[in-house]
C-alpha cells in the first residue's frame, strides 16, 4: 500500500472538524496552556509558504502540550478591519465586508489544508459587530478613566470629579495635559457644565487634542509612523505630509514607567525588550524655562545635561512648534514659512533618520539665558520634533555633536565649558570625564555634582526642576477611514459624549463612496444616517439633527491596532454577549503562555496590547497586567526570485552566462516558469505577459538559465510559492516538516521547492516502516536493545528540541531514527506506537493514520507523550577497534563489565589475533577498558 497523503490528510482534517478534536475546556482539572499566533489580516492574495511558519511552530508546541496532559487553548481569528479592503472598495465600489468575508473564506480553506489544531469554535473577527462592541466598550472605559499618580493606576473619572468638587485640583497628583489650569473647589463649582467637560478631557485616558499627524492626502487618512516607509505610505507609496488635526488620542504615556518595568517580568527576547525600552525612551534630567525677549511667551525644554547650561549658545524649535508663528520677526517670516512647508513633506521617522542634512532658519527672536541673562538666538530645525519632549532644545554645541555641526554650519558661537578639553574638531560628550569650566558656580564640578547644583539653582530661580522624561508619546487613535471600528461617540455643543454599553455596538453606516468628502471630512461624512437619538438610543438620519435630542456622531474610525490590543481575552470566552469575557474564563486562562509572531510589531501592537492589559487590570476587569508571558519572533521565509536579462533598448533577453557581455536590465519573472535546474520555460514566459510575446532569446547550449536572487517573498517579485500547491503535490505533513527543517525558527531562510523532496522521501520511508507491502506490519514482538536505544534517544532529543523551540533538529532526529529502525527491521509495537506520538506534533495526519491502524479509537492528539528512560541509553557492550602496532585490523564487541585481564584474554583467544601474530608472542598488550586495545608485536 503506497502512502496516499491526499486521501489521508483529507480524512483526518474532516475527522478533526466533525469531532471538534481541539476544543478547549474552560473548566478543567488539567493545567492550562494558552498558545496564540499573531492573527492574520486576511488579504486577497491568501497565504504564501512564508506565512504558515509561525503557525506551524505554535501548532507543534500546542500539540506537544496536549500530549503532556495540558488543557490547551489554541485559537485563531482575523484582524479583519484594514486599509487594503477599503482601497479595494474605493476602486470597485464593493463593500469592504464582502471583500473581507471572501478573503477569510480563502484563508480558512488554506489554514485547514495545513492541518492546524485550532479551536475554531472561538474564532474572532475584529470587524464583526459582536466583537467590536467590546472594543467600543473598552474605549468608553478609557474615556471614563484618569491616571492617579499617587496610586500609580487608572481610576474611575467620577472619583476625580468628586475630588474637584471638594478640593479642586491643587492636591490632585494625576497625569494630565500640560496646560491644565489650577483651580479650587469654589472655581470648579462655578464652572459651566461645558467648562467642566473641557477640564475633565485634559485628564481622561482617551481624549481629543490637536496633534501633529502624518496625513496622506491620496489615502485621505492619518498614518502611524510604522505605516510610512521612506516618506511615503507603505500602502500605495503615496506622499505623506505633517499637519495639525483634532484627533482622539490614547494617554499611553501615563503607563510609560510601568511598561518599562514590566519588561523585566516577561520571557521575551532581549532584542525585543530593547526595542520597547528604546521606544519608551526614559531619560532623567531637568525641565528648564527660558523667557523670550520682547514676548510674554516662554520656551520649555527638557535636558539630560543641566550641568552644561552655561554652554547654551542657541535654541532650536521644531518647525511645528506653536511659538514659531508668534515670535518670528517680519523679516524672517518668508524664509520660516518656506522651511515649515518643506518640513511638512517629511515624516518624523525620515527626519530622525537623516543625520547628515543640516538645515534650519533663524526666527529673528532671542531667548534669555536663565543665569547670565544673555540673549540666546532662537532657530527652527527639522531635527527637533514637536511631539518629542517639548519640541524645543537648548543647544550646547560644545557637548552635543548635532548641535556642534549645526553651529559650525550656521557660524553660531561655540562656548567651551569643559576643563582641559579641545573642542576645535568635535563636541565632547563623555559625562564621566566631565569637569565643568566657564560656568560660574558650576566651575570645577563633576557631571553628577554639577547636575544637582544646576537643578537646585534653577529651582531657586523658579525656572527649572528635576524631571524624568519619556520619549513615548500619546498614541493618535483616529483614522479618516471607513473600514474600522466606529467610535461610540456623539457631540453635544462640540463636546464628546459616550454611548452606553447597553446600546452598543454602533455599526458602520452605508455610504455611497468610500472616499473622504469633497470638503475633507472622513468617509463617514458621506453617510445619510449617522446621528444619535438620545431619547430612543439609536442611530437616525442626519436630517433629524436638532442639537436638543439628536446629535451628530463621530466621523473618524478607530485604528487597526484597536481590535488587536485585547483579542487574546475574547478568545477565552468568544461567544459571550453579556461581557467581553466572563470572570471565570479570565481567571482560568489568565494570559497567553506562548505568543508567536513577527518582530515588526515590537513597538506597535505589542506595546498597545500591554497598555490596554494594564488598564483593564487597573479597572479590575482582568487579573493580569501583561498579555503575553513568552514571545517568540519567527524569522522570515525568503523567496528565491527568478531574473531574466534584457539587453538595454531591445526586446532581446540573454541567458545568465552571457549577461556580462551586454548592457542589460534585470526583470523578475514568475518562479513557476523555472524548473529545478533554473532553466526557463520560454514558451510559458511568452504567454505570461504581453511584453514577452515577441521577445528574442540568446541561449547557451540550447538553454536559457535565469539568475536567482534571495529576497522577501512578495507578489511584487513574482517569487511567491502557494502552500496549496505544496500540499497538493507533496502533502501538508511534508510542508510542515520542511518549513521546520529549513533552519532555526527565529532566523530568516530561503525557500527552495527542490529541497522538499528529501522530506517527502522521509515520510514515504516512515510509511514503509509501518507497512510490509499492502499490509500493516506492526507486531507484538519484543523490541531489541537497539530498538529501545533508538526510541529513547529519539524521545530525549525531540522533547529537548520542542522545549527549546529547536524544531529543525527534531526533523533530523526523526530521519536518523527511521533509518536506524529500518536497518534494524523493527516491527515492534512497543517502539512504533510511541514513535507515532513523537512525530504527531510535526506530521499529525500520518501519525493519526498510524494510530488508527495500531487499533486505537479516537485521535492521537491526547495520547500521552512517551517517557524517556535513561537505562536504554546505558551501553552494556563496547565495540573495540583491535590494533596491532597502532593499526586497526578488526573490531570486537566485548561486555563493559569485563576486567582488563578478561578483555586481554578474550582478544588473545580470538582467531584473527592469532592470524595477525602468526605464532609470535606480543611484546606488550595495552588495554584501556572502554577505549582502546593495542597489541605491540
Amino acid at each position: 500500500m503506497s502512502y496516499d497523503f491526499n486521501t489521508i490528510e483529507a480524512k483526518w482534517q474532516k475527522y478533526w472538524a466533525e469531532n471538534k478534536t481541539f476544543r478547549a475546556e474552560d473548566n478543567s482539572d488539567k493545567e492550562k496552556y494558552y498558545v496564540l499566533d499573531m492573527f492574520p489580516y486576511p488579504s486577497g492574495a491568501g497565504l504564501h509558504v512564508g506565512h504558515p511558519l509561525g503557525y506551524i511552530a505554535s501548532d507543534i508546541y500546542a500539540r506537544y502540550k496536549r500530549h503532556k496532559g495540558f488543557n490547551v487553548l489554541h485559537p485563531q481569528g482575523y484582524d479583519s478591519f484594514g486599509l487594503p479592503a477599503e482601497q479595494y472598495a474605493i476602486q470597485t465600489g464593493q463593500h469592504p465586508s464582502i471583500t473581507t468575508k471572501e478573503n477569510i473564506a480563502r484563508y480558512r480553506e488554506q489554514l485547514d489544508k495545513i492541518g492546524f489544531s485550532f479551536d475554531w469554535d472561538r474564532e474572532v473577527r475584529t470587524s464583526n459587530p459582536e466583537y467590536f462592541k467590546w472594543t467600543q466598550w473598552i474605549f468608553v472605559e478609557l474615556f471614563n478613566s484618569w491616571y492617579d499618580t499617587n496610586e500609580d493606576k487608572a481610576r474611575d473619572i467620577n472619583e476625580l470629579e468628586s475630588l474637584f468638587v471638594t478640593e479642586g485640583n491643587t492636591k490632585v497628583n494625576a497625569v494630565c495635559d500640560e496646560e491644565t489650569p489650577v483651580f479650587t473647589a469654589e472655581d470648579w463649582n462655578r464652572y459651566t457644565a461645558k467648562e467642566k467637560q473641557q477640564i475633565l478631557l485634559k485628564y481622561r485616558l482617551t481624549y481629543l487634542a490637536e496633534t501633529e499627524v502624518n496625513w496622506c492626502p491620496k489615502l485621505g487618512t492619518v498614518l502611524a509612523n510604522d505605516e510610512i516607509v521612506n516618506g511615503v505610505s507603505e500602502r500605495g507609496g503615496y506622499p505623506v505630509i505633517r499637519k495639525k488635526m483634532t484627533q482622539w488620542s490614547m494617554r499611553i504615556s501615563a503607563y510609560a514607567e510601568r511598561l518599562l518595568q514590566g519588561l523585566d517580568r516577561i520571557d521575551w527576547t532581549d532584542a525585543l525588550k530593547e526595542s520597547q525600552r528604546n521606544w519608551i525612551g526614559k531619560s532623567v534630567g531637568a525641565g528648564v524655562t527660558f523667557n523670550v525677549k520682547g514676548h510674554d511667551e516662554v520656551i520649555e525644554v527638557f535636558t539630560t545635561r543641566p550641568d552644561t547650561i552655561f554652554g547654551v549658545t542657541f535654541m532650536t524649535l521644531a518647525p511645528e512648534h506653536d511659538l514659531v508663528q508668534k515670535i518670528t520677526t517680519p523679516e524672517q517670516k518668508p524664509e520660516i514659512e518656506a522651511y515649515i512647508e518643506a518640513t511638512a513633506k517629511r515624516s518624523e521617522r525620515e527626519r530622525m533618520a537623516d543625520v547628515k542634512t543640516i538645515s534650519g532658519v533663524f526666527t529673528g527672536s532671542y531667548a534669555e539665558h536663565p543665569f547670565t541673562k544673555e540673549p540666546v538666538p532662537i532657530w527652527i530645525g527639522d531635527y527637533v520634533l514637536a511631539g518629542y519632549g517639548t519640541g524645543a532644545v537648548m543647544a550646547v554645541p560644545c557637548g552635543d555633536q548635532r548641535d556642534y555641526d549645526f553651529a559650525k554650519h550656521f557660524d553660531i558661537p561655540i562656548t567651551n565649558i569643559f576643563e582641559g578639553i579641545d573642542i576645535s574638531q568635535e563636541a565632547f560628550a563623555d559625562k564621566e570625564k566631565t569637569i565643568i569650566a566657564n560656568s560660574d558656580f558650576l566651575n570645577g564640578l563633576s557631571y553628577k555634582k554639577a547636575t544637582k547644583t544646576a537643578i537646585y539653582e534653577l529651582e531657586k530661580l523658579g525656572q527649572g526642576t528635576g524631571k524624568t522624561n519619556y520619549r513615548l508619546r500619546d498614541a493618535v487613535f483616529s483614522r479618516q477611514r471607513y473600514w474600522g471600528e466606529p467610535f461610540p461617540v456623539y457631540y453635544v455643543d462640540g463636546m464628546p459624549q459616550m454611548i452606553e454599553v447597553a446600546h452598543l455596538p454602533i455599526q458602520l453606516p452605508e455610504v455611497e463612496k468610500y472616499l473622504p468628502t469633497e470638503t475633507g471630512e472622513p468617509p463617514l461624512g458621506r453617510a445619510d444616517v449617522w446621528a444619535w437619538d438620545t431619547e430612543n438610543n439609536k442611530v437616525v438620519s442626519n436630517d433629524q439633527i436638532n442639537n436638543t435630542s439628536i446629535f451628530p456622531l463621530e466621523l473618524n474610525t478607530m485604528p487597526g491596532w484597536a481590535g488587536s490590543s485585547w483579542y487574546l481575552f475574547r478568545y477565552m470566552d468568544a461567544g459571550n454577549d453579556k461581557e467581553f469575557a466572563s470572570a471565570e474564563a479570565l481567571q482560568y486562562w489568565e494570559n497567553v503562555d506562548l505568543y508567536i509572531g513577527g518582530s515588526e510589531h515590537a513597538t506597535g501592537h505589542l506595546l498597545y496590547s500591554r497598555f490596554w492589559t494594564k488598564f483593564l487590570k487597573d479597572r479590575s476587569y482582568i487579573g493580569v497586567d501583561e498579555p503575553f508571558k513568552k514571545l517568540i519572533n519567527q524569522g522570515m521565509i525568503l523567496g528565491t526570485s527568478a531574473i531574466v536579462y534584457r539587453i538595454s533598448g531591445t526586446n532581446t533577453y540573454v541567458t545568465e552566462g552571457l549577461k556580462d557581455q551586454h548592457d542589460t536590465e534585470e526583470l523578475r519573472i514568475d518562479v513557476s516558469l523555472i524548473n529545478s535546474s533554473d532553466e526557463l520555460d520560454i514558451e510559458g514566459l511568452k504567454k505570461w505577459q504581453p511584453q514577452f510575446k515577441d521577445a528574442d532569446f540568446e541561449l547557451e547550449e540550447g538553454k536559457y538559465i535565469v539568475g536567482r536572487e534571495v529576497e522577501k517573498m512578495s507578489k511584487r517579485w513574482f517569487n511567491v510559492v502557494n502552500p496549496d500547491d505544496i500540499c497538493n503535490d507533496y502533502g501538508a505533513d511534508t510542508l510542515r516538516l520542511y518549513e521546520m527543517f529549513l533552519g532555526p525558527l527565529e532566523q530568516a531562510k530561503p525557500w527552495n521547492t527542490a529541497g522538499i523532496t528529501g522530506v517527502s522521501s522521509f515520510l514515504k520511508k516512515i510509511w514503509k516502516l509501518y507497512h510490509n507491502g499492502d499490509d500493516f506490519a506492526v507486531t507484538d514482538t519484543e523490541p531489541t536493545k537497539e530498538d529501545l536505544k533508538t526510541l529513547h534517544k529519539t524521545i530525549k532529543k525531540v522533547e529537548e528540541d520542542i522545549e527549546n523551540f529547536s524544531f529543525n533538529t527534531s526533523v533530523s532526529t526523526f530521519m536518523i531514527a527511521v533509518n536506524e529502525l529500518t536497518a534494524q527491521k523493527c516491527t515492534a509495537r512497543a517502539i512504533l506506537e510511541p514513535l507515532a506520538i513523537l512525530i504527531s506534533p510535526y506530521a499529525p495526519h500520518i501519525a493519526e493514520e498510524f494510530w488508527q491502524r495500531l487499533g486505537h479509537n479516537g485521535s492521537i492528539a491526547t495520547a500521552t507523550f512517551p517517557v524517556f528512560e535513561e537505562k536504554h541509553l546505558v551501553e552494556s557492550a563496547k565495540k573495540y577497534p583491535i590494533s596491532f602496532n597502532g593499526k586497526t585490523r578488526f573490531t570486537m564487541e566485548l561486555s563493559l563489565d569485563l576486567s582488563k585481564d578478561e578483555i586481554e584474554a578474550a582478544v588473545m583467544a580470538h582467531e584473527k589475533t592469532k592470524q595477525q601474530l602468526a605464532g609470535r608472542e606480543p611484546k606488550k598488550v595495552i588495554v584501556v577498558p572502554g577505549k582502546i586495545i593495542n597489541i605491540v608485536g
